[in-house]
């Protein structure tokens, strides 16, 4: 991702609480127990999930499993919130210092230096754990996890299609 789309990101993080949060379109799409995990996340990332949902809605029908995925694929996060700051270095070291990123991925969330690189890699993980007891269905499960996947290696699922416009979405906002 370009330098000028991660610093129009982290500005939209910085000033999100000076926008609403589109709570009627999220209680169209999740069940009660989905909405509770949508309200543990940062203001910033509700928002960054609603986009999320209207660049797939405007594009094209978004069937209920793609709602929930897109509203709910980096509920995660909340396990170990992360500052602007941390989530800036985790690009800069994934860009600078590849191998220590690498490292550093599988490392304590405890450390405030390892905590955005642990939680990169490990969120959708805790995602699906989060969101598989309010009755997902076990596609929009499959979404959750592997929206950070290499899609080519994941052809072969019947929601390859479904990931391929989530990745897009998420990777546009």
């Amino acid at each position: 991702m370009a330098a000028a789309e991660r610093l129009r990101q982290g500005i939209r993080a910085l000033t999100a609480f000076t926008r609403p949060v589109d709570y009627p379109l999220v209680e169209a799409y999740l069940n009660p127990a989905q909405r509770v995990l949508f309200r543990r996340m940062k203001r910033a990332e509700q928002q960054h999930s609603i986009a999320i949902l209207r660049d797939l809605l405007a594009e094209a029908p978004v069937p209920p499993d793609l709602a929930v995925a897109a509203l709910l694929h980096d509920v995660g996060k909340t396990r170990y919130p992360l500052a602007v700051w941390m989530k800036t270095e985790t690009v800069l070291l994934k860009a600078l210092a590849p191998a220590v990123a690498r490292r550093w991925t599988d490392g304590d969330p405890h450390n405030w230096l390892k905590r955005g690189l642990v939680v990169s890699k490990h969120h959708p993980a805790w995602s699906v754990a989060l969101v598989q007891p309010t009755a997902a269905t076990a596609l929009a499960l499959w979404l959750i996890q592997h929206h950070q996947s290499r899609a080519a290696d994941l052809q072969a699922h019947p929601g390859y299609p479904l990931l391929l416009r989530l990745q897009r979405a998420d990777d546009a906002n």
